[in-house]
C-alpha cells in the first residue's frame, strides 16, 4: 500500500469520525432530572431518526475492530447501532437484553447504574460464543456498569470482547476505568 493510499484511509476515517460527532453534538436532546432527580440524560432518538446522524454513526461505529467476527449491541438502544453495524459489516449481531426478556437458559450479570441496579443477559445455548470476537456497542458510558457486565457475559460464555464502542462518553462519570483490557472508542466525549 502507498503512502498516499494510507493517508487517504486516515483522512477518510477522520471525516466520518467528524461527521458523526457534529451530529451527536446537534441533536442529542438533554433531560434534568431523568430518569430520577439528579442525573442529566442524553437522549440520542433524534441522532438515530436522523438518516444523515444514524448513517454518519453507524459508518463511525463500522471502523471499529476489524478484527471482530461478532457484534454485540446493548439492550435498547445499542440494538439499533448493533444491528446497523452488524449489516455493514457482514457480521451476526447478538442483543445483550435485560433480565427477564430471555427464555432460559440465560447467562446473566448484575451491575450498578448511577440511580440503581440492573441485570443484562446473553442466551446460554443456541449461539456458540467460544472463540469469537465481539464488538460490543452501547449509545452511552455513564458509569460504565452496563459495558463491564456485557464484556463480563461475554467472556463467560468463552467469547473475547475485541473492542467496545459507545456514542457518547460522560466522561465526569469514570465508566472508561471500569472497563477491561479492550480499547474503548466514543464519538464524543464530554
Amino acid at each position: 500500500m502507498s503512502k498516499h493510499t494510507m493517508t487517504e484511509t486516515a483522512e477518510t476515517a477522520g471525516e466520518r469520525s467528524t461527521r458523526a460527532a457534529e451530529a451527536v453534538e446537534r441533536l442529542t436532546r438533554w433531560h434534568d432530572d431523568f430518569p430520577t432527580p439528579g442525573v442529566r440524560f442524553a437522549d440520542l432518538t433524534p441522532v438515530f431518526a436522523d438518516a444523515v446522524g444514524f448513517h454518519a454513526v453507524i459508518d463511525h461505529l463500522g471502523d471499529v475492530a476489524a478484527d471482530a467476527d461478532l457484534v454485540a449491541g446493548v439492550d435498547a438502544r445499542g440494538f439499533l447501532l448493533g444491528a446497523g453495524v452488524a449489516a455493514v459489516r457482514g457480521t451476526g449481531v447478538v442483543a445483550v437484553r435485560k433480565a427477564g426478556k430471555l427464555p432460559p437458559p440465560v447467562l446473566s450479570r448484575e451491575y450498578t447504574l448511577e440511580y440503581g441496579s440492573a441485570a443484562l443477559e446473553i442466551p446460554a445455548d443456541g449461539i456458540d460464543l467460544a472463540g469469537r470476537r465481539v464488538l460490543l456497542l452501547d449509545d452511552v458510558l455513564a458509569t460504565g456498569g452496563t459495558l463491564a457486565a456485557a464484556a463480563e457475559l461475554f467472556a463467560s460464555a468463552g467469547a473475547q470482547v475485541v473492542a467496545a464502542a459507545v456514542v457518547l462518553e460522560l466522561s465526569f462519570l469514570n465508566g472508561r476505568a471500569r472497563q477491561g483490557d479492550y480499547p474503548l472508542t466514543s464519538i464524543v466525549r464530554r
